[in-house]
């Protein structure tokens, strides 16, 4: 018998052992201080005799203490009584998902309810900075109620106090509460094995997406009734994880519907970069999931039966990737983007097809990925993909379009011809997809596709470089989109799309900048020629509801942007504008609600993230504030690997930063943002958000008040942003932004 057993250690009386591990001993224990029965974790004496071991056991523990989920089992305290450490946490009824999952697959319902738990979870302690980095069946227990609870959360990676023979870290093998003898020898590897992730196995740094990864290979556990990754040996293992794809869901389990296939899919890339961004994102996926097999709308989600690959999926889905600059040009990038938005375009006014946003493949631009597999991760039938070169006054485009089940095209096509054919080249690359797919267009349709924005291919050609730069926001970005603009209507003066921009950059202007009458003339007018010339055009709504706007009449901006989005809810910077109308007014909670369908329509603007993180922050919704944060790091940091020099976004990730308390980056990013633009009023304003995040009052009133100078007036946002909680009641900030 266990001589601790009926033993009083410090206040907690020993019941019974729950279990031993090469970390030591589990047991249930009565609290005589509160009178209720805990599980009490006492380690072994090689950990208790390694004080590096101890410092990092004690450290990670603490941060676990900090976590407080459902979905988490909590720390009570952290212990020491006559030279023993332990751990005082919940004690949780129930068994391990270990011991539940065996051979069979979970019901769909089952499996999609502990998944969503978990990645709730997970999502909560990653918000808090905590990744567990040992997720696997035998660390989720579920409890009489059916609830999951994630075990040893930031304990899972404590080092052994011997070195590991295939080097890097060790993991721990304790769980919190199990049956007796359920607990893994210490040596035993394959459990924890056969969940790592490949920049685990290869012995890399990791990050919260590693647990993504081991959360999708428990889930396709549960999903088959079978590991993902198998071999009778660790090296047939990590050669698996690193090199193979497991075997297809609908393979495996035809049984369950293909979309668990295609989330997994995304959960299990190898690549963590184009793998699930966060827990949120996997969270997301399966709710939305779930929501369709209780609703019936089971048309992507359907079990795959003998009908053509293409039915399978319910419906005539496309995706247009992003076409490939083969003539290398940075410069031409712009002329690609425009091209491949505009094929989204065209073919999003055929009825009969299902295309994609281009937020949704977005994420797959230039990434070493299959069409197949992209195809598979979003849920497409077809992938649209391509290539562009441009010489002088020629252009030539090679199309694909690719079946994702069977990766084998079903119709191509190469186009040759002068720049000034680029319009005709999109019509028929619509018109050709519809046929492959057997979609017949109506006349309405025919006379849509027809349509052209322009007939001069100049001015089309700087009106594209015109919206790269006014995407960025800044002062001079901004000067430089409306020469481009203004060239554009130079050369066409019936170009609608081009006045409209130029009312979009005047209103912006007038409202970032230069609060003069001249601003809003010069908006008021264009935007009136945009409407006189195509009265229908949603981009001339959303110039006219950025006057409103900057004329601070609130309601009115929100009801007419609100009109655009309920028919073209994907048109550039309406969503962004809406949720500035929104948070001006107060509306916090109509933010949070929209948040997701606002990132999805606004694709790769990354501004639409502000006035949401400054929503949830006035609403005192820290846990989603941090979620989102980090969504809005992510999304920068993409976005200046593919242009550096966007000084907006380096001062708003500086902020972001700041607030992670990485100070250094932050001050980086800053100091570079202030380097590109020392003129810029955003940038300065940014700037002060971040010294407030990093606690310098002075430095942030010093770069509120240049942000003044240049022209920043913006009273309303600037007393409601909590960003500038530090600087707000400072007689210096309400002189400058008076009530």
């Amino acid at each position: 018998m266990d001589p601790l057993i009926g033993k009083t250690v410090s206040h907690y009386t020993i019941v019974r052992q729950l279990g031993s591990g090469g970390m030591g001993n589990v047991y249930e224990a009565e609290d005589s201080t509160l009178g209720r029965h805990v599980a009490v974790k006492f380690l072994s004496e090689a950990m208790q005799n390694n004080a590096t071991t101890l410092e990092r056991f004690q450290r990670e523990a603490r941060a676990a203490s900090a976590l407080n989920h459902p979905g988490i089992c909590t720390v009570h305290a952290i212990e020491q009584f006559n030279g023993k450490h332990f751990i005082a946490m919940e004690l949780i009824k129930g068994e391990t998902l270990a011991q539940r999952i065996g051979t069979k697959p979970f019901e769909i319902g089952e499996l999609l309810d502990i998944g969503i738990q978990v990645a709730d979870a997970l999502e909560s302690a990653h918000s808090k900075g905590i990744a567990h980095r040992d997720l696997k069946p035998a660390n989720i227990m579920i409890n009489d109620r059916g609830q999951a609870k994630i075990l040893d959360f930031g304990l899972a990676k404590v080092e052994n106090a011997s070195p590991s023979p295939r080097g890097g870290d060790q993991f721990s093998e304790l769980e919190t509460m199990v049956a007796p003898g359920q607990l893994t020898v210490a040596g035993t590897v394959m459990g924890t094995v056969n969940y790592m992730s490949p920049e685990q196995a290869r012995g890399q740094l990791t990050d919260s997406r590693t647990d993504l990864f081991s959360l999708g290979a428990v889930l396709y556990q549960m999903a088959t009734g079978e590991l993902p990754f198998q071999g009778d040996t660790e090296a047939v293992v990590f050669e698996s994880i690193l090199n193979r794809d497991p075997r297809p869901i609908e393979e495996a389990n035809p049984a369950m519907p293909p979309e668990l296939g295609r989330i997994l899919e995304k959960a299990l890339e190898k690549d963590r970069d184009i793998r699930c961004q966060s827990a949120t994102e996997l969270k997301t996926d399966l709710i939305r999931l779930k929501r369709k097999l209780e609703s019936g709308e089971r048309k992507t989600a359907q079990l795959s039966d003998s009908h053509p690959s293409s039915e399978r999926l319910g419906e005539r889905s496309v995706a247009v990737l992003y076409f490939e600059n083969l003539s290398g040009a940075k410069e031409d990038e712009y002329f690609r983007d425009g091209i491949t938005e505009d094929v989204i375009t065209e073919l999003s006014k055929i009825e009969g097809l299902k295309t994609f946003s281009r937020s949704t493949v977005m994420a797959y631009r230039e990434k070493p990925i299959t069409t197949a597999q992209i195809g598979r991760q979003i849920g497409a039938a077809y992938v649209l993909e391509g290539s562009l070169r441009r010489a002088g006054d020629r252009l030539r485009i090679n199309t694909q379009l690719v079946d994702t089940q069977t990766d084998h095209p079903i119709w191509s096509e190469r186009y040759d011809r002068e720049m000034k054919d680029v319009f005709a080249v999109q019509d028929e690359i619509a018109r050709r997809i519809a046929e492959a797919l057997r979609v017949k267009l109506s006349p309405q349709e025919q006379e849509a596709l027809a349509a052209k924005p322009t007939e001069n291919l100049q001015a089309y050609d700087v009106y594209l470089r015109g919206k790269s730069y006014a995407r960025r926001l800044t002062r001079q970005d901004s000067e430089f989109a409306l020469q481009m603009y203004e060239n554009a209507v130079a050369q066409d003066p019936e170009f609608a799309l081009a006045y409209a921009a130029i009312a979009n950059v005047c209103a912006m202007y007038h409202y970032n900048y230069e609060r003069t009458a001249e601003w809003m003339d010069r908006a008021r007018a264009a935007a009136e020629k945009a409407a006189a010339l195509q009265p229908d055009l949603p981009e001339a709504k959303v110039a006219q509801a950025w006057i409103l706007y900057a004329r601070g009449e609130y309601e009115d901006s929100e009801r007419v942007v609100r009109t655009v989005i309920e028919k073209h809810p994907h048109t550039e910077g309406a969503y962004y504008l809406l949720l500035r109308t929104l948070f001006a007014a107060g509306k916090y909670r109509e933010i949070s609600a929209m948040s997701e369908e606002a990132i999805e329509a606004s694709g790769t603007d990354y501004h639409v993230y502000v006035p949401i993180l400054n929503a949830l922050s006035a609403s005192g919704k820290d846990e989603a504030y941090k979620n989102m944060s980090q969504r809005a790091t992510q999304a920068l940091e993409a976005h200046l690997r593919k242009v550096p020099e966007d000084a907006r976004a380096r001062v708003l990730l500086g902020g972001y930063y700041a607030e992670g308390d990485r100070e250094e980056e932050a001050l980086r990013e800053v100091n570079m943002a202030m380097t590109l633009r020392p003129q810029e009023a955003l940038v300065h304003y940014n700037a002060a958000c971040t010294f407030c995040a990093l606690g310098r009052r002075d430095e942030a009133l010093d770069a509120l008040a240049k942000a003044w100078r240049e022209g920043y007036r913006d009273a309303d946002w600037a007393r409601r942003d909590e960003s500038l909680a530090l600087l707000h009641g400072d007689p210096k900030f309400d002189e400058l932004f008076p009530e």
